[in-house]
C-alpha cells in the first residue's frame, strides 16, 4: 500500500442502534407502512443539531414488497449536551406523538412511526415522517416570515387548539393540570432563578424592569386564576415560534405542519400566540400584523365549532399571556440556553408588555 500522499477515506456517519435495519423493519410493520417487504439497508443522508436534540435523515432501501412505504425518514434523538438534563423534555414530546396526535386529524403534525424512552439511561428516540421533499421552514431562523405565510401557521394553530379546546379528557387521559399549589411552587422556583438573572445582569435590567417583574412574583396567585379557572383551555404547543411550522413547498397541495412537541400541555391558548408574536417579532413586524392575525386565528376557532369565546376575550387573555411571557427569557437563561436567545427574547417581549398595556393587568 502506498504511503505519505494516498488520499484519506472519508468515514461514513455512524448509523445509531435504532437504524437498524431489523429494528426498522418490525417498527414500520407495527406502524402499518410495511406489509410483506423488509429494509435491506440504511444510510444517514443528512444530520445537524437543532438547540436541543439531534436530526438524522435516513435513506432507506427495501427488499420486496414496498409500494407506499417511506423512503425517507427522520430520526430524533437527544443531543448529546443536554441529554440528561432535557431527557424529560423527549419523553414528553414521545407522549404527544404517542398518546395525542392518533387522535387528531390527519394534517396537523408529521406522522409518527416509532419512538422509544429508557428511563435508566435517558436515551428516547423518535421515528417520523420525514416532509423535506415537499415542506419547508417559512423563513431562515429568525427572520420574520412572510404575512401569507403567518396566516397560513395560524390557521393551522388555530387548528390545532380547536381539536382540543375544552376537551373532556383534559387532564383526565390527556395531559395534566397543575394544583393552586404546583403553580405557587413553580413560581417560587422562578423567583429564585429571577433573582440570580437579575444579579448577573446588573445595570443591563433597568429598575422598570425589576419592578414590573417583582409585581409580577407578588401578584402571581391572582394571575394564575385564569388558568385555574380550566375555562377556554388547549393542548398548546409550548413553543410556537414559527419555525416551528413547516410550510408545502411551491406548487405542492398540502398542510402546514407543526413540529417539535416537548413542551405541549394543558393552558390558556393565547401562551401560543405570544410566544409566536410578542417573543419572537420586534415591535414594527408585531404590529403590523398582530391585530391581522388574531383576527384569523379568532376566524378559524369559530369554523372549526368552537363556541362561546369571544373575540373581546382573546384581546383579553393574549394580552395575559404576553405579561406572563416575561418569565421566558429568565427560564431559558436558567437552562444555559445563549444568550442570543433570551435576551433578544427579553427585549422584544417587554417592548410588547409596553405597546399593549400589559402592566395595567397588575
Amino acid at each position: 500500500m502506498a504511503r505519505g500522499r494516498g488520499i484519506m477515506a472519508m468515514t461514513p456517519p455512524q448509523l445509531p442502534a435504532v437504524a437498524d435495519p431489523g429494528y426498522l423493519t418490525a417498527a414500520l410493520r407495527k406502524a402499518r407502512a410495511l406489509d410483506a417487504g423488509a429494509v435491506r439497508e440504511v444510510t444517514v443522508l443528512h444530520e445537524r443539531d437543532t438547540v436541543v436534540s439531534h436530526i438524522t435523515r435516513l435513506g432507506l432501501r427495501y427488499v420486496g414488497e414496498s409500494t407506499g412505504s417511506p423512503q425517507t425518514l427522520i430520526l430524533k434523538t437527544p443531543h448529546a449536551d443536554f441529554a440528561k438534563m432535557l431527557a424529560q423534555g423527549g419523553r414528553h414530546e414521545l407522549a404527544f406523538y404517542l398518546k395525542l396526535a392518533p387522535k387528531m386529524p390527519p394534517g396537523l403534525v408529521p406522522r409518527c412511526f416509532d419512538g422509544r424512552s429508557d428511563d435508566e439511561s435517558g436515551a428516547w428516540h423518535l421515528l417520523l415522517e420525514d416532509l423535506t421533499d415537499s415542506h419547508e421552514l417559512a423563513t431562515v431562523p429568525t427572520l420574520p416570515p412572510s404575512r401569507d405565510q403567518s396566516m397560513a401557521i395560524v390557521t393551522t394553530l388555530a387548528g390545532m387548539h380547536a381539536v382540543w379546546w375544552n376537551h373532556p379528557d383534559l387532564g383526565e387521559t390527556v395531559g395534566t393540570w397543575a394544583s393552586p399549589e404546583d403553580s405557587a411552587a413553580r413560581i417560587e422556583t422562578f423567583a429564585g432563578h429571577y433573582d440570580r438573572f437579575a444579579d448577573e445582569l446588573g445595570d443591563r435590567l433597568s429598575e422598570e424592569r425589576r419592578i414590573l417583574y417583582r409585581r409580577l412574583i407578588e401578584q402571581s396567585e391572582r394571575l394564575s386564576e385564569r388558568y385555574h379557572s380550566r375555562r377556554h383551555v388547549t393542548i398548546v404547543h409550548g413553543d410556537a415560534h414559527t419555525w416551528n411550522f413547516l410550510l408545502p413547498r411551491a406548487g405542492v397541495a398540502d398542510t402546514v405542519r407543526i413540529f417539535d412537541f416537548d413542551l405541549w400541555g394543558i393552558n390558556v391558548p393565547t401562551n401560543d400566540l405570544a410566544y409566536m408574536m410578542a417573543i419572537q417579532w420586534y415591535p414594527e413586524r408585531r404590529q403590523a400584523l398582530e391585530r391581522v392575525l388574531l383576527n384569523r386565528y379568532y376566524e378559524t376557532l369559530l369554523a372549526r365549532g368552537v363556541t362561546g369565546y369571544t373575540r373581546g376575550a382573546l384581546d383579553q387573555d393574549y394580552r395575559w399571556s404576553v405579561l406572563w411571557h416575561i418569565t421566558k427569557p429568565v427560564w431559558q437563561w436558567a437552562i444555559n440556553l445563549p444568550p442570543g436567545i433570551w435576551w433578544n427574547n427579553l427585549e422584544r417581549v417587554m417592548m410588547a408588555v409596553e405597546d399593549l398595556g400589559c402592566e395595567e393587568l397588575l
